[in-house]
Parts: structure tokens; sequence; C-alpha cells
């Protein structure tokens, strides 16, 4: 028996010590003008750094297309539809027929589970675009990757209840009572973890009052990368790193769920 103990622990000591897998729910491997790292090396990283899924997003489409016919092992792709075909789109894709227009095209591939990530700031998310891009997205089982204010992820959720919004950054700045207000009105709203300030405090420890969202709505929150520049690409060993430095300290269980847990549970394999 205790030959036994002394071949097993060292090994159990190794998985302990394996860093804890992370879902990227908001990744964009874009394509204008060209990507910022080869196919080969973007799969090396998502490796490296125990990335076992990702919400894959690009401008153009292009390079969402290339992750999902990699089919690399051990990584889950889950391609939502840009509405954008440049940068410029950003700030007109809300009143402009010819975006609805490429997104339904670009659903006939088959295979995408959502629509965004888009920009909206208020009113401007009161549109005939929008509505038809939700009730859309509503009528096919998509998701919505929203990068908006409460304001406007209150308009998307008007436009139709049934809508399912993945909040990109969960509202930046937005003081925590009020996320935890949206999130106990809409239950199909989840917040997107990436940017979000007031999550920890200048040592890098959790505050009180994120550490009370976290294990209040365990189900609630999504980790994400948002590599839209270089830039973030090139500190993604640090993004990984502070997410795990905070996650180390929550409860194992709603770790693990905001980790990876609730985007395996969103984005199933159908």
């Amino acid at each position: 028996m205790a030959a036994v103990v002394l071949i097993a622990a060292p090994g159990h000591r190794a998985a302990a010590e394996d860093p804890i897998e992370i879902f990227d729910a908001h990744l964009h491997y874009n394509w204008e003008p060209k990507p910022f790292y080869q196919l080969d090396e973007v799969l090396a990283l998502f490796k490296k750094h125990r990335i076992t899924g990702v919400l894959a997003t690009s401008r153009p489409n292009t390079g969402t297309h290339a992750l999902m016919d990699a089919k690399a092992e051990g990584l889950q792709v889950v391609p939502f539809i840009r509405p954008y075909r440049v940068r410029a789109d950003i700030g007109s894709w809300f009143n402009d027929p010819v975006i609805f227009d490429l997104v339904q095209d670009e659903f006939k591939r088959g295979y995408y589970r959502g629509i965004g990530e888009f920009h909206l700031s208020g009113k401007a998310a009161d549109t005939e675009m929008v509505k038809k891009t939700v009730d859309f997205a509503v009528t096919n089982n998509l998701y919505l990757h929203a990068h908006a204010d409460d304001e406007a992820v209150e308009i998307l959720m008007r436009h139709n209840p049934r809508a399912k919004v993945i909040w990109a950054h969960a509202g930046f700045s937005l003081a925590g009572d009020r996320v935890a207000a949206m999130l106990a009105k809409y239950p199909k709203l989840w917040g997107e973890l990436s940017y979000r300030s007031g999550i920890v405090d200048g040592s890098g420890k959790l505050t009180p009052e994120w550490r009370t969202l976290f294990e209040r709505y365990p189900d609630r929150f999504l980790l994400g990368s948002d590599t839209w520049v270089p830039e973030r690409w090139a500190s993604y060993d640090e993004i990984m790193a502070g997410y795990r430095g905070w996650l180390a300290q929550l409860p194992p269980a709603v770790a693990k769920q905001i980790a990876h847990g609730n985007a395996r549970g969103l984005f199933a394999e159908k």
C-alpha cells in the first residue's frame, strides 16, 4: 500500500498544478488587413495557455472560417457572425440593410451559434435593423454578443424578450449593483469580463463587490481576451495570468464555472 501511494502521489501533485482550463469567450481573429498571427501560431498559443474553447469572431468573417476549417484537436470553436466588413461598419451597421444581408448570407454556412460582437450605445439600439437582427437571432436560436451600455442592452431585450445576450465587458466600469440588477432582471443575459474594471484591487486581490457577484451569479459570467488589435494578442499571456490570479481566490466550483463551465453549457456541441 505504501508503495502505491509513493508512486501515485507525484502524478496527483502534477495534476493539481495544471492551470485551470479557460474558454475564451471573446476572441477576434481579424483579417483586416491581415492576421497578427498565422493560424498555426494562434493554435499554439491556445495550447500553451490551456484554452479549450473560443467564441470566434473576425472582421471580416474570413478569420472565423479559418478557425472552423482548422478542426484543432482539444479546441471547441464557437463561431459568431460579425456584422462588419471593415472597421468603419462599427458606427453604421445598425442602420445599414446591407449588413443584415451579410448576416443572412453568413448564416447559410450552417455552423454559426451567434451574431456579434457588435457595438451599440444607448438609443442607437432602437432601429429597425437592430430589431430585425435580434428577431433573426431568436428565430434561429442564436446568441447576441453585444458591446453595449446598459441602456442599449435594455433595448435589445425589449426588441424581443426571448433574446439571449452575452454582454461584452459586462458594462466596463458600470457599478456592480447595476450589473447585478441587470442579471436579476434578464435571466438570459451573461456578462463577459474582458476589460471589466473593479474586479481586483491594485494588488490583484478580488474586490468584495465582485466576489459577491461571482458567488451570487456563478452561472452568469464568461471570460474573454478581446484580441481586437495586435497588442491584445501580444499580451495574451498577461491576460490569462490575470484571470487565473483572481479565479484562484474563488471557491473551486465557482472558478471552474466562470473559467469554462458556463461557456461549455451555453455552447454544448450540437
